[in-house]
């Protein structure tokens, strides 16, 4: 089975102080300190998933099919999924994983303490419906 939405947006934000937000009209990205991580779309478009990984990865994940160097931001390695079929839920989930975390190790080492201290482990979230969605969000306790 491959990811959907739902799947991603699960998953982005049970990173410890991951926040999520719509932006751009009907992109819905995910965030660390404001630092976006990962970007899905609302709607359909030509790419569905785009995401920062490293330099290693990023030359070996455009190499596959359904997978491009992400447009507007190729030259900071991030990568865009055109089809969910590109890459399997288990892989995904590492990449974004090491997307947020390149992300937070570049943040200032005093917001990494603060948001180390103020982030307890998130409980499971209900699915939330897309309309919901569209409105921007703060982070649950």
């Amino acid at each position: 089975m491959h990811a959907d939405v739902d799947w991603v947006r699960e998953l982005c934000l049970s990173f410890p102080a991951a926040t999520e937000k719509v932006t751009w009209g009907h992109d819905l990205t995910f965030r660390i300190s404001e630092k976006i991580f990962a970007v899905t779309v609302l709607e359909p478009a030509k790419v569905w998933l785009s995401f920062k990984c490293s330099a290693e990865n990023f030359a070996d994940l455009t190499e596959r099919a359904g997978i491009i160097p992400a447009p507007y931001m190729a030259r900071n390695q991030w990568v865009a999924l055109e089809t969910r079929e590109a890459l399997q839920k288990e892989e995904l989930a590492g990449l974004l994983r090491e997307s947020y975390e390149q992300v937070f190790s570049k943040l200032p080492r005093k917001i990494q303490e603060a948001l180390s201290q103020a982030s307890p482990q998130r409980t499971k979230r209900r699915p939330v419906s897309r309309s919901a969605r569209k409105r921007s969000r703060s982070p649950r306790s």
